[in-house]
């Protein structure tokens, strides 16, 4: 049994997919108790720590859980990510990282797996981080893989940086692109009872630049055709996109909006969290907390996706 720490948990989608490649999760630490809930909902016999990874002492888990095989952790990225926007990173939350290193000294894990976006790579103390782990014992490698890749229904690249103690570690292969898009996706959690309100796109009150983005893909794709639409903010690449495709890459904020036509014109609706978590490869099974529309999806926006992380805990365990 490879049992599994899950360091800046979320809602649990490297646990998950640790689970899926044959891993047991025993515990989990966030900040946020909205995360730990959720993990402990899905987790039920791991232990949850809610507090942040410098408050906690690495011991505390050994002596709870006992020996951890498998260390995943995903720090802070919002400073070295464009998610950020004109804000100057936060050295701070960057430095979350060097927790990995606090706790591996202790804990000792065979391996290691640390997810992150992929302007990472671009920290001054990148280097100085990982020199840090080679000296703990570990042989390292690292890359960039794409959840699209791994029969995920959305486009998601991602730095893991994964560890060995004992061998060369490798990361899996990027093989053909997901058959999985948007259409999969789309009514994922719906009760058909009640089915999710659609509005008219073309009302007064919308914005401009939402208006300009609807015309744009109804021009380019043809009256008849449905599509998503970045409503909020811009994705470089047209604001629009066809369901035949996996979803552009899933954010913390509540940004895509699913439109179709009618015989009175087009109507939309923003996608729904259920419909994101199935975009991100969360099986129906893994549950999100009770709480508020916009909680859910910043934590679907900051997790991992499940079958990348199974590829690659199994790619480095088996």
């Amino acid at each position: 049994m490879i049992r599994t720490c899950d360091l800046f948990c979320g809602v649990g989608g490297s646990s998950r997919g640790a689970a899926m490649a044959g891993a047991t999760p025993v515990a989990g630490l966030d900040m946020w108790s909205l995360a730990t809930d959720a993990y402990a909902a899905n987790f039920k016999n791991a232990i949850t720590y809610n507090m942040k990874a410098s408050d906690l002492k690495p011991r505390t888990i050994l002596e709870d859980v006992g020996e951890i095989d498998l260390l995943l952790a995903s720090p802070e990225c919002t400073a070295y990510s464009v998610a950020k926007g004109k804000k100057e990173g936060c050295e701070k939350s960057r430095e979350t990282a060097f927790e990995v290193i606090r706790f591996a000294r202790v804990l000792q894990p065979r391996w290691i797996v640390v997810e992150n976006v992929i302007q990472m790579q671009r920290w001054a103390r990148f280097e100085e981080w990982k020199t840090k782990l080679v000296n703990l014992g570990y042989k390292l490698n690292s890359g960039v893989l794409d959840a699209r890749y791994f029969g995920t229904p959305t486009s998601r690249r991602r730095l893991f940086v994964v560890c060995d103690r004992e061998r060369e570690p490798t990361l899996p292969v990027e093989k053909i692109e997901t058959s999985k898009t948007v259409a999969d996706i789309l009514g994922h959690g719906e009760n058909l009872d009640a089915p999710w309100k659609m509005t008219q796109v073309w009302t007064d009150d919308r914005a401009t630049a939402t208006l300009e983005r609807a015309e744009r893909a109804v021009e380019t794709l043809g009256a008849k055709t449905p599509f998503v639409m970045v409503y909020y903010g811009s994705d470089g690449a047209g604001g629009f996109q066809q369901l035949d495709r996996p979803l552009r890459t899933v954010t913390t904020l509540d940004r895509f909006a699913y439109v179709r036509p009618t015989k009175t014109g087009h109507e939309m609706r923003m996608l729904q969290p259920t419909e994101l978590a199935a975009a991100m490869g969360f099986p129906p099974k893994h549950r999100l907390p009770e709480s508020t529309r916009r909680e859910k999806i910043k934590l679907i926006g900051n997790a991992v996706c499940p079958r990348v992380m199974a590829a690659v805990v199994k790619t480095l365990t088996h």
